[in-house]
């Protein structure tokens, strides 16, 4: 008997099958593998729609090598913001550079439709499994209970960092970002051509808008930050789950998106969030931290030490590490598949550009005006309340 969950799944409506020819056209922009089916007369139709347009394809290639080294307005700023924070470090790191080139979620829809091939219903990744079923696209990351000890890590030499946190120094940070941003190509394979010997790998990204004050008819407008997220292709359903949350705030490198132009509706403030879960296998040695006898006493109580040469960076198990300043930029890394953790830190930086803005309350700063109540019963024993008066008359 056929297995159900495997019965190839054709595009099946006018709108599905116009997507899956635009995401053929942005991946062949790109210069990766598009999806190939010519079993169908969708497929045969999609075909020759990619013949046609592959001169006005190759010519946009050549610009886009033309302009390599030009970035959109947002990640100009997020750039501007690493170059400088990590300055001390960059000279004998390397300088971390955020990728030029990745498929751009520009359109509400196309992360859902990434995460599956369109003749399949099943992808299974290293971090994530993903079902296409009859309510929409169910994703199973690997791994979905979490616990925040030890998980919040913030690079030192920015604002000051709770006791509660973890500190990481500036090398260390700048070793992680280097490696988050150079997934391996396995990582990196896109689920949308899975099912072909001929795979696309490549970053894809999404740009949101959240909105950190809300309007106020006749006293103020909505003001949102910016936050930019890049997430290797096969985590492309992480971006997805974002999406439903926050919305999708359009190609980020037009200039009707550029939140920089629209100054009563921003509060200046941008944020930057990475997925690379491969960073759990990353070692503390390699990553710069010292050894444990040369560590201060925070480093040893953080564990920003090593004492045998394999140990691996938190232990080998997922967190979060966080560079912010005073001047309105945050960037993150995640080093796991678990959504809830991007849905939580885009709250965060909601409340970093709150407090950076003035007039506005952080998510967890209350506002409510609570009074105590108490519930009286039909008989009430006056003894209960006298006797404790008992000898003050």
């Amino acid at each position: 008997m056929e297995n159900q969950s495997e019965k190839k799944m054709a595009p099946k409506n006018k709108v599905r099958r116009e997507m899956i020819e635009y995401i053929n056209l942005q991946l062949a922009s790109l210069g990766q593998p598009t999806f190939e089916d010519s079993s169908s007369i969708e497929g045969q139709a999609s075909d020759r729609f990619m013949s046609i347009t592959q001169d006005i394809i190759n010519s946009y290639r050549e610009k886009t090598r033309l302009l390599g080294h030009h970035r959109s307005p947002v990640d100009k700023r997020i750039q501007d913001f690493i170059d400088d924070y990590l300055k001390d470090v960059q000279k004998a790191e390397g300088a971390c550079q955020l990728p030029t080139e990745t498929l751009v979620l520009g359109q509400p829809g196309l992360a859902r439709e990434l995460s599956l091939p369109p003749d399949s219903n099943t992808f299974f990744g290293k971090y994530i499994s993903t079902y296409r079923v009859k309510q929409g696209v169910l994703n199973n990351p690997a791994n979905d209970k979490r616990t925040t000890k030890g998980t919040f890590h913030i690079a030192e030499g920015g604002l000051p960092i709770p006791v509660d946190k973890k500190v990481v120094p500036k090398v260390t940070f700048a070793r992680l970002l280097d490696a988050a941003l150079h997934p391996s190509e396995d990582i990196n394979q896109l689920p949308f051509t899975s099912s072909q010997k001929n795979k696309a790998h490549t970053m894809v990204s999404l740009l949101v808008r959240p909105v950190v004050v809300p309007q106020v008819p006749g006293i103020m407008e909505e003001r949102s930050m910016e936050v930019h997220l890049f997430a290797p292709g096969s985590l492309v359903s992480s971006l997805d789950f974002v999406e439903t949350i926050f919305g999708n705030a359009g190609d980020h490198t037009l200039p009707q998106n550029d939140a920089a132009l629209d100054i009563d509706h921003w509060t200046g403030h941008t944020g930057c969030i990475i997925f690379a879960p491969q960073l759990t296998l990353l070692k503390k040695k390699d990553l710069g931290l010292p050894h444990y006898d040369d560590a201060t006493e925070r480093q040893r109580a953080d564990g920003m030490c090593w004492r045998d040469d394999s140990e691996l960076y938190n232990d080998g198990g997922s967190f979060k590490i966080t560079a912010r300043d005073e001047r309105g930029v945050v960037v993150t890394i995640i080093a796991d598949n678990y959504f809830g953790y991007a849905k939580k830190e885009i709250k965060t930086e909601i409340n970093y550009s709150a407090n950076l803005f003035g007039l506005a309350e952080e998510e967890h700063s209350g506002g409510a005006i609570a009074f105590s109540r108490s519930i009286m019963s039909d008989d009430i024993v006056g003894e209960l309340y006298s006797s404790k008066l008992d000898g003050l008359f």
